[in-house]
Protein backbone atom coordinates (compact mmCIF):
# COMPACT_ATOMS: atom_id res chain seq x y z
CA UNK A 1 0.00 0.00 0.00
CA UNK A 2 1.60 3.20 -1.16
CA UNK A 3 0.54 6.58 0.04
CA UNK A 4 -1.02 8.89 -2.52
CA UNK A 5 1.19 11.80 -3.39
CA UNK A 6 -0.17 15.18 -2.39
CA UNK A 7 -0.39 17.79 -5.07
CA UNK A 8 1.36 20.98 -4.14
CA UNK A 9 0.21 24.30 -5.47
CA UNK A 10 2.65 26.98 -6.36
CA UNK A 11 2.15 30.26 -4.66
CA UNK A 12 2.88 33.41 -6.55
CA UNK A 13 5.31 35.74 -4.93
CA UNK A 14 4.10 39.30 -4.86
CA UNK A 15 6.61 42.08 -5.02
CA UNK A 16 6.17 45.01 -2.74
CA UNK A 17 5.26 48.16 -4.62
CA UNK A 18 7.54 51.08 -3.97
CA UNK A 19 5.60 54.23 -3.20
CA UNK A 20 5.95 57.03 -5.72
CA UNK A 21 7.38 60.11 -3.99
CA UNK A 22 5.32 63.27 -4.15
CA UNK A 23 6.67 66.08 -6.33
CA UNK A 24 8.23 69.06 -4.61
CA UNK A 25 5.77 71.90 -4.04
CA UNK A 26 8.31 74.65 -4.64
CA UNK A 27 9.61 73.56 -8.05
CA UNK A 28 6.65 71.29 -8.97
CA UNK A 29 8.97 68.34 -9.60
CA UNK A 30 11.35 69.97 -12.09
CA UNK A 31 14.23 70.58 -9.67
CA UNK A 32 14.73 74.14 -10.89
CA UNK A 33 13.25 77.46 -9.83
CA UNK A 34 13.41 80.76 -11.66
CA UNK A 35 14.35 84.00 -9.95
CA UNK A 36 13.95 87.54 -11.19
CA UNK A 37 17.21 89.32 -11.98
CA UNK A 38 17.30 93.00 -11.03
CA UNK A 39 20.05 95.45 -11.86
CA UNK A 40 20.86 99.08 -11.29
CA UNK A 41 20.14 101.61 -8.63
CA UNK A 42 16.38 101.52 -9.19
CA UNK A 43 16.40 97.70 -9.28
CA UNK A 44 14.82 97.36 -12.70
CA UNK A 45 13.93 93.86 -13.87
CA UNK A 46 16.01 92.56 -16.79
CA UNK A 47 14.97 88.91 -16.93
CA UNK A 48 14.89 85.63 -15.10
CA UNK A 49 17.55 83.14 -14.12
CA UNK A 50 17.02 79.47 -13.26
CA UNK A 51 18.69 77.83 -10.33
CA UNK A 52 18.66 74.72 -8.16
CA UNK A 53 15.63 74.26 -5.91
CA UNK A 54 16.76 74.51 -2.30
CA UNK A 55 13.75 72.63 -0.92
CA UNK A 56 14.53 69.36 -2.74
CA UNK A 57 18.14 70.05 -3.85
CA UNK A 58 17.29 69.43 -7.49
CA UNK A 59 15.80 65.95 -7.14
CA UNK A 60 12.20 67.08 -7.69
CA UNK A 61 10.91 64.92 -4.83
CA UNK A 62 9.32 66.33 -1.69
CA UNK A 63 11.14 65.89 1.60
CA UNK A 64 9.71 63.16 3.80
CA UNK A 65 10.33 64.82 7.16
Amino acid sequence: MTAAKKKTTRRRKTTALTPVPAPCGTCKGSGEVSRTVRVGRTQRTVGQQTGLCLACLGSGEAATD
